[in-house]
């Protein structure tokens, strides 16, 4: 679908299609903002001719010509704080859906026309609802609490944004309908403390309370769910379900005290027994960071805790100008390299992609994103995954020169032949984008992962980072303790194989969910065909490991 619009006096055209998906790519939903901005224009025209009757949609549009026109001016940075981006879903799926409803009651052609033929093109209630559970993601791994993130205190942020009462509600609501009622009752009590301070909001306080006091009841605490439903029947005395509520609480907090007092008097019988067995029992070591499950180390290096580097490794880790033995392109003009990391060699090239380069490639890359996918272990193929949550697209050599000398920079930096790699891979990570740990080479119970591409395994994985990331978005190591943070215009590079062709587990990593910012980073998958020459086997399972 294509409009005219102005951008800085300027006459420019912009495209939208029926993309799926939009909350897993920034840098497309930032046509969604424009899409935005042209119906605020129609509304406006159609409140000049209706200025008298329609008061409520004039103030609507108000509010949003103001923020629409703030958007565009900066549209990543603006969509890169994820409130802005969860505000962008709700308001295109849900409230303008409201809008219409309202014109249409007295209608004229020209607004509706415009609203109808673009909606087509909006987010669906599964981008609403992945913008909100990407909030939610957030709030987990970076310990947040609903407060910092309703009033829109991040670090990084350029666009700050409050949330309304009715943005805490849908998304308490949102994970309601998921069965998650540790987040439905810290959004709604989030909800209730905005209305309690006075914000002025369409909810009552009756219908929040409704919500929390069964999501704290369904985490067993029946006693606080007791207090919020006699508030609740304080305000709206003849509420049939709050009523029916009040009766059972109150007789499962006399059952729940009954049962204590007979196992209290059981305790006291067999008291002096366990006290006997305590004194023997030895205190219980506190667990190692190698103890701490997957998931939570995973979080912890996000937030830059965990990491694993002792001093005394540190100093052994150096900086460089790299020539990869006098190849012929470096020998004058050498690269900048550094140690990133021991084990896995990790290192870090500086300065080795231009601005220029880079803005190529969004060009190139940004018609193209579609969900990324990962490699299904049962059937060998590709598919979508939850915890996967980007758009990717994949630029060969030959369609443009700047990709091919990006190749052939790759090439001669490594020494590994690119012509076996895959393709140079595009990715631009949503609300919250994030890669949950996984390895990039098929492990041998997935004998068939890379089988179609008749290449052999991934020997090493290449990274640019393409921008910077104000907040979130590193690349960690869980297995080790190893954290690499984006930095625009570096690339890092590892070996996902041994010499011998054996995996290396320790390079299982993982992409943080970005907290604030549009993170872009494009990979090269390097193969293990065409390296016989270039990486030859080692005579151990981990030899060469650091080559």
């Amino acid at each position: 679908y294509i409009w005219l619009c102005v951008v800085g006096g300027r006459l420019c055209l912009q495209t939208l299609s029926a993309h799926n998906d939009f909350f897993t790519s920034i840098g497309q939903m930032t046509d969604l903002l424009y899409t935005e901005k042209d119906l605020v224009t129609s509304l406006k025209d159609y409140i000049r001719a209706e200025e008298n009757k329609l008061e409520q949609v004039k103030r609507w549009a108000d509010k949003l010509d103001s923020l629409t026109a703030t958007a565009t001016q900066d549209p990543e940075g603006f969509l890169g704080h994820p409130v802005n981006a969860f505000k962008l879903m709700k308001r295109l799926n849900t409230e303008w859906g409201d809008l219409e409803s309202l014109v249409l009651s007295d209608t004229t052609d020209g607004f509706i026309s415009n609203l109808t033929i673009q909606r087509q093109y909006f987010p669906t209630d599964e981008d609403q609802t992945g913008a909100a559970k990407a909030l939610l993601r957030l709030q987990d791994t970076y310990r947040l609490d609903a407060n910092t993130i309703s009033t829109g205190n991040l670090p990084g942020v350029k666009h700050k944004s409050h949330m309304t009462v009715e943005d805490c509600y849908e998304l308490g609501k949102i994970a309601y309908s998921e069965v998650d009622y540790y987040h439905t009752e810290l959004w709604m009590a989030q909800a209730l403390k905005q209305l309690d301070e006075g914000e002025k909001s369409t909810l009552d306080k009756v219908t929040v309370l409704d919500y929390l006091s069964y999501a704290i009841y369904q985490q067993g605490e029946i006693e606080r769910a007791l207090e919020y439903t006699k508030r609740l029947l304080e305000l709206d005395p003849e509420h049939q379900r709050a009523n029916g509520n009040l009766k059972y609480f109150e007789f499962q907090l006399e059952k729940q005290k009954k049962a204590a007092e007979g196992e209290a008097q059981k305790q006291k019988e067999r008291g002096k027994r366990e006290t006997d067995e305590k004194k023997k029992t030895k205190p219980k070591k506190k667990a190692g960071f190698s103890l701490i499950p997957e998931r939570k180390k995973y979080e912890m290096l996000c937030r830059g805790e965990g990491i694993r580097m002792t001093p005394r490794r540190e100093s052994r880790l150096f900086c460089r100008y790299y020539d990869n033995n006098r190849n012929p392109m470096y020998v004058l003009a050498p690269v900048k390299q550094q140690d990133e990391w021991d084990s896995p060699y990790i290192v870090r090239y500086l300065d080795i992609i231009s601005d220029k380069e880079i803005e190529r490639i969004k060009q190139l890359a940004k018609p193209r994103l579609r969900r990324a996918t990962v490699h299904d272990p049962q059937t060998g193929k590709l598919t979508t995954a939850q915890y996967r949550v980007s758009k990717s697209a994949w630029l060969t050599g030959y369609e443009d020169p700047m990709i091919e000398r990006i190749n052939q920079r790759i090439e001669d930096l490594t020494g590994l032949e690119m012509d076996t790699a895959e393709e140079l891979q595009v990715a631009n990570y949503g609300v919250g984008g994030q890669y949950e740990p996984h390895f990039d080479f098929g492990r041998k119970d997935e004998p068939d992962a890379f089988k179609e591409l008749g290449t052999g395994n991934r020997i090493a994985t290449w990274l640019f980072y393409m921008s910077d990331v104000s907040a979130g978005g590193a690349t960690v190591f869980p297995d080790v303790g190893a954290a690499v943070w984006p930095k625009k215009g570096t690339a890092v590079f590892w070996y996902n194989l041994f010499a011998s062709g054996e995996g290396d587990y320790s390079t299982r990593h993982a992409a943080c969910p970005v907290l604030v910012g549009n993170k872009w980073v494009s990979n090269k998958w390097i193969h293990e065909r065409g390296q016989e020459w270039r990486r030859p086997c080692g005579l151990t399972e981990t030899d060469g490991w650091k080559n």
